[in-house]
This record gives C-alpha cells, sequence and structure tokens, in this order.
C-alpha cells in the first residue's frame, strides 16, 4: 500500500512529489508521457506558458532556476489591451517569462526523486474508499491495475477525477472551456495582448508570440457553441490586423474558474486537491502556476506532520489562497464591467506610451 497516491504531475503534483519523495512511499499518475525527453511537437496542455512574478518568486523560494531549454522567444515587456466592443487599447507594463509549456512540465516532472512510483502514461479510472484506505484503478498500457493508498491527493486539473469523485458539485467554481490555436507569422508582434468582448465572453482572450508562431485562445463557455464564439473571436482579430492566416494546431481544455472561495478538502479524511484541481487559480487573469506551487508548498508542509489529520490541517493553512481569490474578485468588475472598464482605460492609469517606430528618436553611440 501507498502512504500518498497524486493524480497528476503537472506544476503542482511534480512540486509535491519532489517535496515529499524521500520521506513517503508515493504513486504518482499521470496521462501524458512525461519519462522520456520532450522531443517537441504538439503540446498537451492548453496553457499560454507565462510565468507571472508571483511563481518566479515561489521558483526563487524553492532554490529553483529556469534552464534555458524552457524559455521561448520573444521576451515581451508590454501586454496590449484591447476592447473589441468599444474599439479602445491601452499598453499596461507586465514581467513575464515566455515559456514551452510542455518543456516547462518536463523540467519539473524530472526533478522528482527515482523514490516515487511514476505512471506515465496511466490513466486513473476510478477511486473508491474501501475503511481506511482508497483504491484506484490505473489502466497503463492498455492493462488495468489495482492499487491502494492512505491519501489521495487531486492534482489532475480543472476536470479532475478526484474532485468528481469526492466533491459536491462546487457553485463557487464557473467551468470554461479555453480554445487556443497556433498561426505561424512572418513576424511576430512585440506584445503580449488581451482581448475583451461581452458579445463573446464574460472572461477574456489572449494572444502570445511564441518563436515564429502566434498564440491565439479564449476562455469561453462551454457550451456547443464554443467554436463557433472561437472563430467569431479569430474573425474580428483579423479585422483588427493580427495574422491569423496559416494555422498550425490547435488545443482545448477546461478552466475552473474560482467565483468564491472553492471547496478543495472533502467530506473524506484522506481525500484532498491542489492546483487548479482545487479551483486554485485567478479569477481576473486565470494565471495558475503561482497558486499550483504554493498549494503544493502547503501541501507538504502539513504532511511533515504526518498523514494523521492532514486535511484539517490543509484546511487551515489554505486560508491565505482563500483571501487572495477573495481580493482579486473584488477587482473584478474594473476588468470585465464594460462601463468601468472603458473608465479605467480612458483614465490611462499606469498605461504605457508605446512610440511608433518611424517616429524612434536617433541615439548616437
Amino acid at each position: 500500500m501507498y502512504d500518498i497516491a497524486i493524480i497528476g504531475a503537472g506544476p503542482a503534483g511534480a512540486t509535491l512529489a519532489r517535496l515529499l519523495g524521500y520521506r513517503y512511499r508515493i504513486l504518482q499518475i499521470d496521462r501524458r508521457t512525461l519519462t522520456e525527453p520532450y522531443l517537441g511537437g504538439p503540446g498537451n496542455k492548453c496553457c499560454g506558458g507565462l510565468l507571472a512574478p508571483d511563481a518566479q518568486k515561489i521558483l526563487g523560494m524553492m532554490s529553483l532556476a529556469l534552464p534555458q531549454q524552457v524559455i521561448v522567444g520573444p521576451q515581451l515587456f508590454v501586454v496590449r489591451t484591447i476592447d473589441l466592443q468599444q474599439e479602445r487599447e491601452r499598453y499596461y507594463q507586465r514581467f513575464y517569462i515566455n515559456l514551452d509549456r510542455e518543456k516547462f512540465d518536463h523540467w519539473l516532472f524530472s526533478l522528482i526523486p527515482p523514490s516515487v512510483d511514476v505512471r506515465t502514461p496511466a490513466l486513473c479510472k476510478d477511486i473508491r474508499q474501501e475503511g481506511n484506505h482508497y483504491t484506484l484503478d490505473v489502466v497503463e498500457q492498455g492493462k488495468r491495475y489495482s492499487e491502494k493508498a492512505r491519501l489521495v491527493i487531486g492534482a489532475d486539473g480543472a476536470g479532475s477525477i478526484v474532485r468528481k469523485r469526492f466533491f459536491p458539485q462546487d457553485h463557487n467554481v464557473v467551468m470554461y472551456s479555453a480554445i487556443q490555436e497556433w498561426f505561424a507569422v512572418k513576424e511576430v508582434p512585440p506584445h503580449f495582448s488581451v482581448f475583451f468582448d461581452s458579445s463573446l465572453s464574460d472572461f477574456y482572450g489572449w494572444s502570445i508570440p511564441k518563436e515564429e508562431s502566434l498564440l491565439v485562445g479564449a476562455a469561453l463557455a462551454p457550451r456547443q457553441q464554443a467554436t463557433l464564439t472561437f472563430n467569431r473571436l479569430k474573425e474580428k482579430l483579423i479585422a483588427y490586423g493580427y495574422p491569423l492566416h496559416t494555422p498550425q494546431k490547435k488545443e482545448g481544455a477546461l478552466i475552473a474558474r474560482p467565483r468564491r472561495a472553492p471547496r478543495f478538502v472533502a467530506d473524506a479524511a484522506g481525500v484532498a486537491l491542489i492546483g487548479e484541481a482545487a479551483g486554485w487559480i485567478s479569477p481576473s487573469s486565470a494565471e495558475g502556476f503561482s497558486y499550483a506551487f504554493r498549494s503544493a508548498l502547503i501541501a507538504a508542509t502539513c504532511l511533515e506532520a504526518g498523514i494523521a489529520g492532514f486535511t484539517a490541517r490543509y484546511q487551515k493553512e489554505t486560508a491565505v489562497l482563500r483571501r487572495n481569490i477573495v481580493m482579486k474578485n473584488l477587482k473584478l468588475p474594473f476588468m470585465y464591467q464594460p462601463w468601468l472598464r472603458r473608465i479605467v482605460m480612458d483614465l490611462g492609469i499606469e498605461a504605457v506610451n508605446i512610440m511608433p517606430v518611424h517616429n524612434l528618436p536617433k541615439i548616437d553611440i
């Protein structure tokens, strides 16, 4: 029997396994092929791959430095904010690091100690409580296995099987369909972009340059019309001047957007959620790396005292994350209410004035 089963090996799950691998007997399961070197190709995770300052800080706190191979160009310094409905735009300074998301996940996975029993690619098909432990049905390379663990931690994203099995429907979390498409471009723009249009979504869209490609995505209501809505967004962006004519690949995923502090501890004493499986993402920007790292760190600290009483300790120590979610929800009207957003953009608070290239001053060297 394992002490802990971690479902998912993204930033949250890989971090928790790395921190606890030498203390506990751990089983880790992920549907992707992470044990082999990443050789490129279509990514499995629908994610913009931007490392925000909060996430950079936590990596530093964990004494981790990004390897060069996970960083992609260009590294940009402003975000172009466009209100498509009201035909307004502003530029704001931001300090993101542009990443190759799949290489980033492979790097984090490579840090997991060999003492962890890793199953990848594998699927956890079911989890059930049996007395004082949990039984997991795992499918790996076409074969079905049964494994047991005292504690189950879901780190398997918005579509978490752990959440589905052990948590009632959480009305504090709203589900969205994230769709993003890659386009080959001759010249990448010198900025990231975010798009607002309440006729398409009450969340937002984005564009991110990646080497010689431009990634365009949006968070949309998870209905059958999501693809049609995404196509409408692309039409508007093409009319706005974005060169979306040579598609390369398309990706999709769910986003669990917390509108209040989400539930993340089940009634069962041996189950908990970390990362986006718990709804730990920014409700304003959908940034998830920092929450993945922070929730994994909190869970690891709480498990230093043992498995008994873990969920109660985790509930208490994650109060800081719940407060953070509440505070971010307070600023949502200024981003997503069209009339308030118009006022903020018209005022130009903290906006950066962009100089046209032909107006750049000459500098004598």
